[in-house]
């Protein structure tokens, strides 16, 4: 059997079969046959995932196929999908319709499926991650039953199962919360680091959406301040767009990483280049200013913690970094939302901050994530479930206040653990 690999290549399996469904009923086919083999089942997106929790040991489910718009409501502001769809595409369909998703995070090669139950979020601290968006789904449990969850409908499983980490079974369409489509202001400007720090509190107040990265060995931040705004569009030029979104962003930082990873000496140098590229202006709709594209590739780590812990939080590290001597040629990337009330949600009951690491593809990266992963669990930061962490179902559990109920749902649906993993069982424990 062929192998399965992630998009950074640091998770890989050679699962015994592979089933590419075209329908809803041929899910539920498919899992009623693996349970009644005694085999596991995971449901694979598009592979964006750091850690094992979409790995697939024995029945691999690819919804590829299962990646269409299936109704509009413009009245009720409401869009249903199938589970397969990139959300690239579906920003796309929703921009022919003057719609858009209320926020999204800073990449779009995830299926919606696979962004909402790993608690993708974007920033902005009026606005909340992916998942609380989604007003119904529909669910194939491990016994092949479909059911439909909503607020009204199979209350508890919705509630949980908005942020399901593919536990709870495979979701195969999803009806989503959308809004008037909208234009944003961005400002892109290099600051320092210590004064965004110092005003962080006002900066995320007067601005819509505000995340900022910190280049490590220098004293400096690179600010995206995106705001609603009823101009036209009125993004770069051609040459101007590709030059700082594609060649400075992607080809040349490539190629400093590539530097860094065969000379980590002269990294600190190197890094004294990322904020020399000057103030950028410009207005676009929002889903082409959230997110870019990535083609440099990278390892990753990310902890939420209570927004008020985040400079503390953020200086800690800092001061690590250079008290540790190491050499780190990606940005720390710092986000915010809103709180929201879905129990694995990593802002559930609290406004939160988002503090991501990155090394590039082929570095090692293990000790300077746990150096980084201890500082920030003092803070009870909550991992990214899709993101690189240590953490253990002991240590997860005290972060969650209905980690608990979780579990148990979990157990009423799926008995027999036919949606497990390595992965799951670890931060679930089974």
């Amino acid at each position: 059997m062929p192998v399965w690999r992630n998009w950074a290549g640091n998770q890989q399996s050679r699962p015994s079969v592979i089933e590419r469904p075209n329908s809803e009923s041929q899910v539920a086919e498919v899992v009623m046959r693996a349970a009644s083999n005694k085999q596991r089942v995971k449901v694979v997106g598009s592979g964006h995932s750091f850690t094992g929790i979409a790995v697939p040991d024995e029945v691999m489910i690819d919804l590829s196929n299962m990646n269409q718009v299936i109704e509009v409501d413009e009245e009720h502001g409401l869009v249903s999908v199938q589970a397969g769809i990139v959300l690239s595409d579906l920003n796309a369909f929703l921009e022919t319709r003057c719609l858009s998703m209320p926020n999204l995070g800073d990449v779009t090669y995830q299926t919606i499926a696979g962004a909402v139950s790993t608690s993708t979020h974007g920033t902005g601290l009026c606005r909340t991650g992916l998942a609380a968006q989604i007003e119904s789904f529909r669910l194939v449990t491990a016994s092949g039953e479909i059911i439909v969850c909503s607020r009204q409908q199979h209350e508890d499983v919705f509630h949980h199962g908005r942020v399901s980490l593919g536990a709870l079974g495979v979701i195969t369409e999803l009806t989503l919360r959308v809004i008037p489509a909208f234009n944003l202001r961005a400002v892109e400007q290099p600051m320092r680091i210590d004064h965004v720090l110092d005003n962080y509190s006002r900066l995320i107040e007067e601005h819509d959406f505000f995340e900022f990265y910190w280049v490590p060995h220098t004293n400096w931040a690179l600010t995206k301040a995106n705001n609603l705004s009823s101009d036209p569009v009125d993004s770069p030029g051609r040459f101007r767009t590709w030059f700082n979104k594609m060649f400075l962003e992607n080809y040349a930082f490539g190629v400093l990483c590539r530097i860094g990873r065969l000379f980590p000496q002269l990294i600190p140098r190197l890094a004294t280049v990322l904020p020399s590229t000057g103030r950028v202006e410009y207005v676009n709709i929002s889903h082409r200013i959230f997110s870019s594209k990535r083609l440099v590739k990278f390892y990753e780590m990310e902890y939420s913690i209570a927004l008020e812990s985040l400079v503390p939080a953020l200086r800690e590290v800092m001061k690590m970094v250079d008290d540790r001597g190491y050499r780190i040629s990606f940005p720390v990337e710092v986000r915010c939302t809103g709180s929201d009330d879905i129990p694995l949600s990593t802002s559930t009951g609290r406004r939160s901050a988002y503090i991501a690491v990155h090394m590039f593809k082929g570095s090692s990266y293990t000790e300077y994530f746990s150096d980084v992963e201890a500082i920030l669990r003092k803070f009870e930061g909550r991992p990214h479930w899709g993101k690189i962490h240590n953490l253990h179902a002991s240590e997860i559990s005290i972060l969650y206040p209905e980690f608990q109920r979780f579990i148990e749902v979990r157990n009423q649906l799926d008995p027999e653990g036919v949606f497990t993993n390595d992965y799951l069982r670890r931060v679930l424990g089974r």
